[in-house]
This record gives structure tokens, C-alpha cells and sequence, in this order.
């Protein structure tokens, strides 16, 4: 296997150093202004002579011949060459100067998101160019990164201490039972399983949201009407568990995607939309295919969210209400953000909106099949 070199895949290597833009755009500069130059004196020179008599008395015996006529032009035009070589090379130097400018500011702004500072902007004033649209572009860039980052940050923060919630109930139950010498082995047994669980449902969670951020996934067609009704069926018994009536209806309508991971999404959708929910409550599952969209609708009853906690539901460990559930179907947080993370790997949108009789009402357009 041949080594590969340290410059091949470190950018910041020390590499030979060259000419830089402003020098080379300042020569180039001066040399076409030079060469322009040249060319109209040449012009000039052959547009003259060409009309003098090439002899030792000249025109009439009193004008001078094309000899003495080319010695009179040569310094005149040596000066005027020089004085463009010079002109040239200073007008060059501040016009490139003044060219580059937006591109040192661009330089600079990159310089700073390279060593961790997102929050610096370029903010380029001035009429719509190429070089207005680069730095544009660049503060976007930015402004979208510093929004990824702190969501990361926020997320392994709250990772963390999700994790760690099981592993030190689980701690504090073998301390517990360690102390005890009378505590019953199936009460521990079963509560570690509990605890257990949990632990493990919430690092699948994180696995499968880790996947479709990365759009890891073969692409097929799914028809999203079968996709509702297998979700619906699965969670049937924990419907009538809790005394809510589930309907699926609409017509078939298909996407393009990972059939695993969009079951998953209307899994999450009206599980979520079960759990959080009134005692004899409805759960409405609708398809419908629209002209450019595939679109999945989960409206549930439920209590009066505010208006302002809606727009938080989709971030990870956000829960719409308080809630204490000791079953198998108890969440981590993560269900609506696993279904964000889906339905933006597979180019769609998702809308939450407060029904003002209370609950909610799930939107998800989803590009359709061509």
C-alpha cells in the first residue's frame, strides 16, 4: 500500500509558499496593460510610416525620412511604455486590493468558524454580485451550523443524562437490596428488568434517530396507507388498553423511502398520539395523496397545549405533558424527534398544530412517487 503524505489529507499542513492573488492579479494587470500598450504604439508607428519615403533627402527634401522619424518615436514611446508598466503596476495593486477585500472578510470569517466560533457573520454590504453572494451563502452556512451545534451539544447533554438516570436507579436498587438482606429476589429482579428496559429502549432510540440523520437507507416505494394500518394494528391493544377508539382511513398513497424507518415514524406518530391523550379519547389516522405530496395525518384529543410548547415537541427529551407511566410503552423523549429526523431524511415536512378543543394534529407531506 503506498504511504500517503501528510499534506494529502491535513488542510492545514505547511505547503510551499507561492505568489499571492493580489501579486498575481496586480501582474496580470500590468503585463495586459503593457501588452495593450505595445500593440497601440505599434499601430500608431506602422500607421505613420508607412506614408514617409524611405530616403536620405525625405519628403520635398525637407521632412525627415522614416530613420530619423523612428529614432524620434522610439524614446517617446520607451517612456510611454514605462510610464504604463508603472501605472499598471500600482492601479493594479489597489484595484486587486480593493477586488479582494470581500474575499479577505470571507478568509477571515472562516478563519474564526475554524477555531470554534460559529457566531461571527460577514454581513456584506454593497450591490448583488458574485462576490455578495459567496459571503451570503457563508453566513447562512454559518448561521446553519451554530443552529446544528448547539442542537448537538443540547442533545448530548441531554443523552447523557437520560442514560444515566437508568444506570443510577439500577445502582441505587443493588444498594439497596445489598443492605437488605430480607429484600425479595424476584421484586429485584423485576425491577432491574424494568430499569433495564428502559435503558435499552432509550440507546435504540438514539441508534435509529443517529441513522436517519445520516440517510443511511435503501430508498423504495412505500405505500403510506399500509404503512398507518400496520402501525394502527400494532398498537391496537394499547388503545383499548386505555379506552381510546383508533381509526385509519384514507386512500393508498405512495412515497419514495426506507419502509422500516416511515413504520417506525407512524409507530412513534400514533403512539405518541395514544399516550398523550384523555380516558375514551379518539385517535384519527388519514392518508390522502395531494398533487405533489404524500400526506400522513395523525389528529389525537387530548389536553390544551400551548401554542408556544408546540414548536419544542420535535427537539429530543421534550415531552408535551408530565407524565409517570410504568408500562412497556413508556417513553424517552425522543419520539417526535425521531420522526422529525425521518421525515426530514426523506425530504418532507412536518407540521404540529394545537387543536383548540386540545390534542394534536400531525402533518407529514412527504415527496410523492413520480
Amino acid at each position: 500500500m503506498p504511504a500517503i503524505s501528510r499534506a494529502a489529507y491535513d488542510p492545514f499542513v505547511n505547503r510551499r509558499p507561492g505568489l499571492s492573488a493580489r501579486l498575481k492579479l496586480t501582474i496580470s494587470y500590468a503585463a495586459f496593460l503593457m501588452l495593450a500598450g505595445a500593440v497601440l504604439l505599434a499601430v500608431v508607428q506602422m500607421s505613420l510610416l508607412r506614408y514617409v519615403p524611405d530616403n536620405d533627402q525625405g519628403l520635398l527634401g525637407i521632412a525627415p525620412n522614416r530613420y530619423l522619424l523612428t529614432r524620434m518615436f522610439a524614446p517617446s514611446a520607451a517612456t510611454a511604455l514605462g510610464f504604463l508598466l508603472l501605472f499598471g503596476v500600482v492601479g493594479g495593486w489597489l484595484l486587486a486590493g480593493r477586488m479582494l477585500a470581500p474575499l479577505t472578510r470571507i478568509a477571515d470569517a472562516a478563519r474564526l468558524a475554524a477555531h470554534g466560533s460559529l457566531s461571527h457573520r460577514i454581513r456584506l454590504t454593497g450591490p448583488a454580485d458574485e462576490f455578495r453572494e459567496l459571503a451570503d451563502v457563508f453566513d447562512t452556512m454559518l448561521e446553519r451550523l451554530e443552529s446544528q451545534v448547539g442542537e448537538q451539544q443540547r442533545f448530548a447533554a441531554n443523552a447523557s443524562h437520560e442514560l444515566r438516570t437508568p444506570l443510577a436507579v439500577s445502582q441505587a436498587i443493588l444498594d439497596v437490596a445489598g443492605r437488605d438482606p430480607a429484600y425479595e429476589r424476584g421484586e429485584l429482579i423485576e425491577r432491574l428488568r424494568t430499569v433495564n428496559t428502559r435503558a435499552i429502549d432509550l440507546t435504540e432510540a438514539l441508534l435509529l434517530l443517529s441513522r436517519s440523520d445520516r440517510r443511511h437507507f435503501t430508498r423504495e416505494p412505500v405505500d403510506l396507507s399500509l404503512v398507518a394500518e400496520e402501525a394502527a394494528e400494532t398498537l391496537l391493544p394499547l388503545a383499548e388498553q386505555r379506552r381510546i377508539a383508533l381509526d385509519v382511513t384514507g386512500d393508498p398513497v405512495h412515497a419514495t423511502g426506507s419502509a422500516a424507518l416511515l413504520l417506525r415514524m407512524a409507530t412513534n406518530l400514533v403512539q405518541n398520539a395514544i399516550v398523550h391523550n384523555v380516558p375514551d379519547g379518539t385517535v384519527t389516522v388519514h392518508t390522502e395523496q395531494r398533487r405533489y405530496a404524500s400526506v400522513l395525518l395523525v389528529e389525537n384529543t387530548g389536553r390544551p397545549l400551548p401554542p408556544e410548547l408546540v414548536p419544542t415537541l420535535t427537539e429530543p427529551f421534550q415531552r408535551g405533558t408530565r407524565r409517570t407511566r410504568t408500562d412497556e410503552h413508556d417513553g424517552v423523549g425522543l419520539g417526535l424527534a425521531i420522526v422529525h429526523s425521518i421525515v426530514r431524511a426523506h425530504d418532507g415536512m412536518l407540521e404540529l398544530a394545537p387543536r383548540p378543543d386540545g390534542g394534536l394534529l400531525v402533518t407529514v407531506r412527504l415527496p410523492a412517487r413520480r
